[in-house]
């Protein structure tokens, strides 16, 4: 069933759009000394090429014609679950005070499943 396999391939790529962004958003934090909330931003915009590629090509394999209409749409999500994380990891690390690794792993867990959601009902719609 195609919902299954879609469902599956996003799972994996979202997985792997998980790791781009939790490594390079500990290497730029820990490993480059950067502030967290610059880190985060550039992990997020590194994990969002990487996801753009792969939903396009193997999760929902699309045909459009209209790449910038596309890619402009993806981008909007993204951008605006971008601040929803940001908005998260400020909250949980400066506010609430939680762990930086165990605040950066919930947050993206959310952000996933908003980012499928959007994609599946306006991006890349059949």
């Amino acid at each position: 069933m195609k919902l299954d396999r879609e469902l599956f391939l996003y799972v994996v790529f979202g997985a792997m759009t998980f790791f781009v962004n939790l490594i390079s958003y500990f290497f730029f934090q820990s490993v480059l000394g950067v502030n967290y909330l610059i880190s985060n931003a550039i992990a997020w915009f590194l994990s969002v090429l990487f996801a753009y590629i792969t939903n396009r090509k193997w999760v929902f394999e699309s045909r459009s014609p209209d790449i910038l209409k596309e890619m402009s749409l993806f981008f909007g999500g993204r951008i605006f679950s971008g601040v929803v994380d940001t908005a998260l990891m400020y909250l949980f690390i400066d506010v609430m005070v939680l762990d930086n690794a165990f605040s950066k792993i919930v947050v993206q867990v959310i952000v996933i499943v908003l980012n499928y959601i959007f994609s599946k009902l306006i991006v890349f719609k059949d």
